[in-house]
C-alpha cells in the first residue's frame, strides 16, 4: 500500500509565491529543494493551486535539465567529462566515486539517498580540470584518491548528523 503524500511543506511553499502560472518555476524550484527532485505527486495538487494544466507543468519539469523527476541525494556529485577533464583523467574518477558507493551508469543514486553521482558535459571550470562538484561546490584537481577522501569526508558529516538526530 503507497504511503499518503504529505503535502505540508508543499502548502508551505505555495504560500510564499502568488498562485498563477508565473510563479511555476520558482514554486517547482522550491520543491525540489526541499525533497531532491519533483514526487509525482506534487504535480495535479499544484496545477490546481496556481490554476495551470498538469501537463504544462509537467512540460515545464521536463524541459528544464536542472528538474528531476527521480530521487537525487542529499550530495550530488557531478562529476565533469568535458574535454579538459576527460583528457586529464575524469573517467578513472568517476569510476572510483561508482566503485566507492556501488553505483553504475544507469544507478545513478545510492538506495539511502545520500549520494548521487552524475557526469555533465562541462562545469565551466576546464583551467580547474578534472573538476567535481558537491551540490555545487567545486572541488578543483581531483584524483581517484581525492575524490574517495571526499566521500569518506561527506560520509562522517552523515554520521554525525545521525548521531545528533539519535
Amino acid at each position: 500500500m503507497k504511503k499518503e503524500f504529505d503535502f505540508t511543506i508543499v502548502d508551505s511553499i505555495l504560500a510564499k509565491y502568488p498562485a498563477n502560472e508565473n510563479s511555476t518555476i520558482a514554486i517547482l524550484q522550491d520543491i525540489q529543494e526541499h525533497y531532491h527532485y519533483l514526487p509525482e505527486e506534487i504535480f495535479s495538487y499544484v496545477a490546481k493551486a496556481i490554476n495551470v494544466g498538469e501537463a504544462r507543468l509537467y512540460g515545464v519539469a521536463t524541459f528544464y535539465e536542472n528538474f528531476s523527476l527521480e530521487p537525487k541525494g542529499k550530495y550530488v556529485i557531478r562529476c565533469c567529462d568535458g574535454t579538459a577533464c576527460h583528457v586529464r583523467g575524469s573517467l578513472p574518477i568517476l569510476n572510483k566515486l561508482r566503485d566507492e558507493l556501488g553505483l553504475s551508469e544507469d544507478k545513478k543514486t545510492t538506495d539511502d539517498l545520500n549520494f548521487t553521482v552524475e557526469t555533465v558535459s562541462c562545469l565551466g571550470a576546464c583551467g580547474l580540470a578534472p573538476v567535481l562538484t558537491v551540490n555545487g561546490d567545486v572541488y578543483p584537481a581531483m584524483t581517484p584518491d581525492k575524490a574517495a577522501e571526499l566521500l569518506n569526508e561527506l560520509k562522517e558529516i552523515i554520521a554525525k548528523e545521525a548521531e545528533n538526530n539519535e
